[in-house]
């Protein structure tokens, strides 16, 4: 027996019934955590305009305000996803949007695991090629539906 056998379609089907109604749609990210992310933008967008303002005898070098803005772009566009990115779970796998379209179906799943973090539960999708798939649950529902799926498609010993 190999430690990667997959659920039987019987298992898998009680897991869909388990998770009903699909299409479960959720946010990856929880509000407290993409409210956190904002403040934290708002608290570096007044310092940047601070250092912005300085006297050019003590003003810093361009390449560094350069850079500076550049980073500070990144973080909004990552604030940005962590505010709007949404996790599905449908009949054909799961999928979440990120900065990259993050998918996998199930019959690419060889195992998983479900990492309860403080910030955000996250389910860890092995797949037989390439490196595994991340996802985040910000809902109760989707939480749960990890859980369940991580029950399922353990990797046995």
């Amino acid at each position: 027996m190999s430690p990667f056998d997959r659920p039987t379609p019987e298992e898998h089907a009680e897991l869909l019934a388990q998770i009903a109604p699909l299409p479960l749609r959720g946010r990856a990210w929880p509000r407290w955590i993409g409210a956190i992310a904002w403040i934290f933008m708002a608290l570096i967008a007044v310092r940047l305009f601070i250092v912005l303002q300085l006297t050019p005898d003590i003003a810093l070098p361009l390449p560094v305000v350069a850079s500076l803005v550049v980073c500070f772009g990144a973080l909004l566009w990552m604030s940005w996803h962590m505010w709007t990115s949404v996790t599905e779970i449908s009949d054909w796998g799961i999928r979440q949007s990120w900065i990259s379209r993050r998918e996998v179906s199930w019959a690419d799943i060889q195992s998983t695991k479900f990492i309860p973090q403080l910030a955000s539960k996250k389910l860890v999708c092995f797949v037989a090629k390439g490196r595994p798939v991340f996802f985040q649950a910000g809902s109760r529902e989707l939480q749960t539906a990890f859980a369940h799926i991580s029950l399922v498609y353990r990797k046995k010993t």
